[in-house]
């Protein structure tokens, strides 16, 4: 698979060429990005720090929160200081490794979130033997295949693309390296390419999307025989894992299944699961769950006192100096 290309490095077109809309763009993802990066953040320190979420569901979305934050941060500050440049280019190399960076942390994040619905089927559907069914040591075991699973799938359509001869053409017209644009400037026939590209990213997506929705039919015709109480506390958390997956998958199906080859489109559509998504996590698994909420009130009072601390023993000691 050797690399013949003469091109070494990419212009990115980006999302607007306006440079009055770039500079508004560039508020607004920067903002985004913080918040995303903050927001999972906060989190993953929550999850670690509470001894009451210490469950599978907590686990997972532990690590679905550090997959959200380097999934943001593949293409994030790239996008963000291109808006105040004129000529947004990025190295051939640098290109790859954007390319790999995004399909190993989408792809992990779309294992985790399947096995978020498994842990969610077992809890519900089948209660009793869900401690036996889901000890740390299986999920410890799921947590690693989501992140083995999302390297071989990195690593297949970055071998693809590198593979690919890149000799004359080389603008892309997006924010970041993305395999269907790269498809298009590349000096050879890529019917192939695409079918393999769909076979890997497209049905990845849409047989993962399959199984969560089937999951969850399954869930919610179970949940008759539960309590109101029960019911309306399955319902929280699978309601918040549900609109997590159409909003992550749903694009991703729509950019590596639809027919057309407008890139531009899907560039606008990127948006969404590349940087929306993982913004609206935390306020999504937050601001329906109890539990969560009241870890993180818990944490932020435990940090005011442990600051307040120091200021009592300063004033004391003054006090007695007086």
């Amino acid at each position: 698979m050797e690399n013949v290309s003469s091109v070494k490095e990419f212009i990115l077109l980006g999302l607007s060429k306006n440079q009055g809309v770039q500079k508004i763009c560039f508020v607004v993802f920067l903002f985004f990005y913080i918040v995303t990066v903050a927001g999972n953040l906060l989190i993953v320190v929550t999850v670690i720090s509470s001894q009451r979420l210490n469950s599978p569901m907590y686990f997972f979305l532990c690590h679905l929160s550090v997959a959200d934050i380097c999934f943001s941060s593949v293409t994030a500050p790239k996008m963000i200081a291109d808006f105040l440049v004129e000529k947004k280019t990025i190295s051939f190399v640098g290109c790859m490794a954007q390319l790999f960076g995004l399909h190993f942390f989408g792809g992990t994040d779309i294992f985790i979130l399947t096995m978020m619905a498994y842990d969610r089927y077992f809890a519900i559907c089948r209660p009793l033997h869900y401690t036996t069914l889901m000890t740390r040591r299986v999920c410890g075991w799921m947590v690693m295949g989501s992140w083995v699973g999302g390297f071989v799938h990195s690593l297949v359509q970055t071998l693809i693309t590198v593979s690919l001869p890149f000799c004359g053409p080389n603008k892309i017209d997006h924010y970041f390296c993305e395999v269907n644009p790269l498809l298009q400037l590349a000096c050879t026939d890529t019917y192939v390419v695409g079918i393999i590209v769909v076979a890997n990213s497209g049905m990845i997506t849409l047989v993962s999307f399959i199984i969560l929705v089937t999951s969850y039919i399954v869930i919610l015709l179970s949940l008759k025989r539960q309590t109101s109480e029960g019911r309306n506390k399955a319902l929280s958390t699978c309601g918040s894992h549900i609109t997590v997956v159409i909003l992550f998958l749903g694009p991703c199906i729509f950019t590596y299944l639809h027919p057309s080859s407008n890139v531009s489109e899907d560039k606008n559509v990127a948006v969404f699961y590349t940087v929306i998504t993982s913004m609206l996590n935390p306020f999504i698994y937050t601001l329906r769950n109890e539990e969560v909420k009241s870890a993180m009130r818990k944490l932020w009072n435990r940090k005011c006192m442990e600051g307040y601390q120091p200021w009592s023993q300063s004033f004391k000691i003054l006090e007695h100096q007086d």
